[in-house]
């Protein structure tokens, strides 16, 4: 069984960065960034497959964050961040060969660490 543990959650204000890691505890053939801020639907982030160059991502925070993994880490670098980035920032992924870094559904995704918190204040 995959596990995995996210880091690097805080609180900044508009315009900062963070840096979120999320140390994978196994062999996986989709990683990814979603988040939930309260009283919303869980929404994918970034997705990479981890074997190529594939990655998506939100409309959202594109040209802002970037996916990337080094061995068992995975990392999502955010910058310009908004109050409306502010959530629980949660890892996941799919043991699945077949896994598209397209649909960002987190029903694809069946493995989840626990979160990271993330404010963005004005």
């Amino acid at each position: 069984q995959v596990r995995l543990q996210e880091s690097g959650g805080g609180s900044v204000q508009t315009g900062g960065s963070l840096k979120l890691s999320c140390q994978v505890d196994g062999y996986t053939f989709c990683l990814a960034w979603f988040r939930q801020a309260p009283g919303k639907e869980r929404e994918g982030v970034a997705v990479l497959r981890t074997s190529g160059n594939s990655r998506n991502y939100a409309d959202s925070v594109k040209d802002r964050f970037t996916i990337s993994q080094d061995k068992y880490m995975l990392y999502l670098e955010m910058s310009s961040l908004k109050p409306e980035d502010s959530a629980m920032y949660y890892c996941a992924a799919s043991r699945d060969w077949q896994c598209s870094v397209y649909t960002m559904a987190h029903t694809d995704f069946p493995i989840w660490g626990p979160g990271t918190q993330v404010t963005v204040s004005s």
